[in-house]
């Protein structure tokens, strides 16, 4: 007997990681699609005969809806199994990508965008929480950084791949492409993920109650910074690479890929950074994509190569250390966390993006570089100055209702 329940047991924890794998896949789904037209801008723009300024607009509206969705989708959320919640929204990114793949001009397309902020906004907040619940919890922090690793690939492979594959089969194909990912991974997450009952409704009580641990302020206000930072910069690296430092089409692919594996190997070192002290692990990441920014924009040849794969590094550790933050702020109101989190992040982000092209028009791309570089240092700079508010999660009292 004891054989079986130990097979059993292992068979569920099998199970258990699978479906958090599937999480995964759906984050990386979400992000990649947000950050693919980045690298799509001009065959876009020039496809559906708009301005690349209008054109843009397919970045940062998503963002825009994702950062009032988030809180709002928690809330009516509410009893609802998280299982069908998870689906619900990664049937959303689907949706958004064949629009966008069949999209007859630019205002249906961006409807496509749309209907992608909301899956943004939802899946963002839920993904994270869900996935603890299906592993141990002593095995939380890694099933964080495993679905905050899709979030970080997402982040560095979208622009990159929209860049290379769009410019090999056409900027709808690349689209098409992710329907049928999409689909893959809405199946193996039907396989995957069990039910999974609310224990907690999240209320606008429980936001605003998340809101006044001082260490869930600190942690929201410095990822704020360290988003639009990175993205002032960000938004622009596909033409500094090609623009500043002179690199061929190939030389632009390869760097996009430096970019994006070195990220990867951020996000599991920025787990265990994050595990042992959070408050310097989020300083010292966002210092780390400050300094490394920076230092791209005042080099050139190999050594600014070379600062672009750090910052991909460094930034990489970013989306994970921001969760396990916010899970240590308040653990029982975690998901209400993850959606004040979301909307910091794309606000930050959007707001980001708008202000680097206006630099970059302005004054160039060094100048937004420069500019995002000294922001993200001003987040890291957050945690540190109000270290005696992150020495211990304030509690949040406790109702009948908060009980499983």
């Amino acid at each position: 007997m004891r054989g079986v329940d130990k097979s059993e047991d292992q068979r569920a924890t099998l199970t258990g990681w699978a479906g958090v794998g599937s999480v995964a896949a759906g984050t990386f789904l979400l992000v990649t699609t947000e950050f693919l037209p980045i690298g799509l801008l001009s065959p876009l723009a020039a496809d559906m005969q708009v301005s690349e300024g209008v054109a843009g607009l397919s970045v940062t509206a998503p963002g825009f809806v994702a950062a009032f969705a988030a809180p709002l989708l928690t809330m009516l959320a509410r009893d609802a199994d998280r299982r069908i919640v998870v689906l619900a929204l990664t049937a959303a990114i689907v949706v958004s990508n064949l629009i966008g793949a069949l999209a007859p001009n630019f205002a249906v397309f961006l409807v496509g965008r749309l209907v992608l902020g909301l899956a943004v906004g939802g899946l963002w907040s839920f993904a994270v929480a869900v996935g603890r619940r299906l592993v141990p919890e002593s095995a939380g922090a890694r099933a964080t950084s495993i679905i905050s690793l899709g979030i970080s690939a997402g982040t560095v492979f979208g622009m990159p791949v929209g860049a290379v594959v769009g410019d090999w089969a056409g900027w709808r194909m690349v689209f098409a492409a992710n329907v049928v990912l999409g689909l893959a991974i809405l199946l193996v997450q039907l396989a995957f993920l069990p039910r999974l009952p609310t224990t907690i409704p999240i209320d606008i009580g429980r936001l605003i109650a998340f809101a006044k641990v001082p260490m869930a302020r600190v942690g929201l206000l410095a990822s704020a910074f360290v988003a639009g930072g990175h993205f002032i910069a960000y938004t622009f690296l596909e033409p500094y690479l090609r623009d500043t430092l002179g690199l061929t089409q190939d030389g632009v692919a390869l760097a996009l890929a430096g970019y994006a594996v070195t990220g990867i190997a951020g996000a599991f070192a920025g787990e265990r950074f994050a595990v042992r002290d959070i408050r310097s692990a989020i300083a010292v990441s966002a210092a780390a994509v400050g300094l490394t920014v920076i230092a791209a924009a005042t080099t050139t040849g190999a050594p600014a190569i070379i600062m672009v794969m750090a910052w991909g590094f460094a930034f990489g550790a970013v989306p994970v250390c921001v969760q396990i933050w916010m899970f240590t702020s308040s653990p029982r109101l975690y998901e209400a966390g993850s959606a004040l989190m979301v909307s910091a992040f794309q606000i930050a982000l959007s707001a980001g993006a708008a202000i680097g092209g206006l630099l970059v028009d302005t004054s160039g791309i060094g100048s937004a570089f420069l500019t995002g570089g000294a922001v993200c240092i001003a987040g890291a700079l957050i945690p540190l100055a109000l270290r005696s508010r992150v020495a211990s999660p304030a509690p949040v009292p406790c109702t009948s209702g908060d009980i499983p």
